[in-house]
């Protein structure tokens, strides 16, 4: 079904991650694929680092091993909301501006 191993922050990964390359820490950061906004801060100009908060109600395809090991196979988001969003760079959410469908410009 989808790919299988480990999320950025150690839980199942299901085929919703993809890497995008190490941390630096030896993980990998993870892409959320299907999320179309882009984010601009219009206090500084940042258009690379956003604190994201989202509400996902999800159903969930839970594969144990004999050994009692849990990988996630397949997930289905059924509703998603984004809650906050808010600038690394500056801090605030204020200034934050949702740029369209996540084309490139």
């Amino acid at each position: 079904m989808g790919s299988e191993g480990t999320a950025p922050d150690g839980a199942a990964r299901c085929d919703r991650w993809a890497s995008s390359g190490p941390t630096g820490a030896g993980g990998t950061a993870g892409t959320i694929a299907g999320v179309g906004a882009r984010y601009r801060c219009s206090a500084c100009g940042n258009l690379t680092r956003f604190d994201v908060t989202l509400r996902r109600r999800t159903r969930a395809f839970h594969h144990y091993s004999l050994g009692g090991e849990l990988v996630i196979e397949h997930e289905d988001v059924l509703a998603e909301e984004v809650e906050d969003v808010a600038c690394r760079w500056c801090g605030t959410g204020r200034g934050v501006e949702q740029l369209g469908d996540g084309t490139s410009r």
